[in-house]
């Protein structure tokens, strides 16, 4: 996955990881949104989204609203679940997405 300048936030038991997209919005915005992420044996990763867009002021703070949402999604992960900073990742294209 680091070849598309994902971090995962969370592996979960089945393979699949948790990883955050942030955007900054035209103005002063910022968003970030989860998506599971799946690897397939041919090295194609499918995303399904997880949340949308959680906006803020910053990107700190939108990384971090994002965290937030992802513990009280995931309580039972809260010692496992990376922290922000997390890496700038603009989301999967389209043709990517389940």
């Amino acid at each position: 996955m680091s070849r598309l300048n994902l971090d995962p936030l969370l592996t979960f038991p089945d393979g699949s990881h948790l990883v955050i997209s942030t955007q900054h919005s035209a103005g002063e915005e910022f968003s970030c949104a989860l998506y599971s992420a799946v690897v397939g044996n041919d090295d194609r990763i499918a995303f399904k989204v997880v949340s949308h867009d959680i906006a803020a002021s910053s990107c700190m703070k939108a990384q971090e609203s994002a965290y937030e949402y992802a513990l009280r999604r995931y309580p039972s992960a809260g010692v496992i679940l990376k922290k922000p900073p997390y890496l700038i990742w603009h989301g999967p294209r389209s043709s990517e997405m389940q």
